[in-house]
């Protein structure tokens, strides 16, 4: 025998359904396919942020605009040009691997040419939140800069109030974050 579902409650199932995220592949945490989801809401926008943890050498920072750019969403990759005032040499690019996620560091000149500190970053390790990713320094890392071995960097997005980056150096209490105001979209600077 087949029961039915009264229509409110198959109306209520299939309304969770078109808000939950959707699992996606290389991502074995609902949280991180969760994040992921976050992540791809603000493809295409950009945000203004500000310093808001740091030290006297964030000096740069501290008295630039600070501008990122959610701009190339593929399904596996995510790449987040971060403009330092006219400063475009930097990219935050998230994508899946076989565990979890991944956040690298991808700096190039001004002709495009990779810098000689570039891919530098690190896979998650556990689960995270959906709220909330860290990525500790991976071997790759701690060989190209032997001070950031002990780095982990995070992601963590409220939606419609912030987008934050932040490092932390765990072997010498280094703290550095950026909080991006994402209630106000700016326009896009150029690539």
């Amino acid at each position: 025998m087949r029961t039915r579902l009264p229509p409110v409650v198959l109306l209520l199932v299939l309304a969770a359904a078109c808000v939950r995220p959707q699992h996606r592949p290389g991502l074995r945490a609902v949280e991180q396919a969760a994040f992921w989801h976050r992540l791809e809401q603000l493809c295409g926008r950009a945000y203004e942020g500000a310093v808001v943890e740091g030290n006297a050498s964030d000096s740069v920072f501290r008295r630039s605009r600070l501008v990122m750019h959610v701009r190339d969403c593929a399904p596996g990759e995510i790449r987040i040009p971060f403009h330092v005032g006219g400063d475009r040499s930097r990219t935050w690019v998230v994508t899946h691997t076989a565990e979890g996620l991944r956040l690298k560091h991808d700096h190039r000149h001004a002709d495009g040419t990779p810098d000689s500190i570039s891919w530098y970053g690190g896979d998650t390790r556990g689960q995270g939140m959906p709220e909330r990713q860290a990525f500790p320094a991976d071997t790759f890392t701690a060989r190209l800069v032997p001070a950031a071995a002990t780095n982990v960097w995070s992601l963590e997005i409220v939606p419609g109030e912030s987008f934050t980056y932040g490092l932390t150096r765990e072997s010498t209490g280094r703290r550095f974050r950026v909080r991006f105001d994402l209630a106000r979209p700016v326009p896009p600077p150029a690539p």
